[in-house]
């Protein structure tokens, strides 16, 4: 399994459509093999997309991330787990330790956490966000 963890300074890129950075790391049920920065080139979503895929990504843990993208990225097999903010390392734990769910790592003002698991955008005024 390798996952994929757009960073700035330190915490989760806030959209990861225009993302510089990903970390990208691997690992299997004896713990973490490895772990490496990469620079995201690419800046058309088909081909960021493809990039990832190339990586052998299987997991994106982001912020926001646009519906087209996400499409894409749902169209080379990996799993897009979206509106997780926090420091890289802290949101690696969680997502190891199967608590990245928690309130702690939510998008501020998002109600994803009360819809259960998925997209859970919320709605305000008739919009999705």
């Amino acid at each position: 399994m390798i996952i994929a963890i757009p960073f700035w300074q330190g915490r989760v890129s806030p959209v990861f459509d225009v993302a510089g950075q990903v970390l990208l790391v691997e690992w299997n049920d004896a713990g973490e093999r490895s772990r490496r920065e990469e620079v995201l080139a690419e800046e058309l979503p088909d081909r960021r997309a493809a990039q990832l895929a190339e990586w052998g990504v299987t997991t994106l843990i982001c912020c926001a991330v646009s519906q087209p993208l996400e499409n894409l990225l749902a169209a080379h097999k990996i799993q897009v787990i979206p509106q997780v903010c926090g420091e890289v390392e802290e949101v690696l734990q969680a997502f190891r330790a199967g608590t990245l769910e928690s309130e702690r790592f939510a998008m501020p003002g998002c109600c994803r956490r009360r819809r259960g698991r998925g997209r859970g955008r919320c709605r305000r005024g008739g919009r999705q966000f």
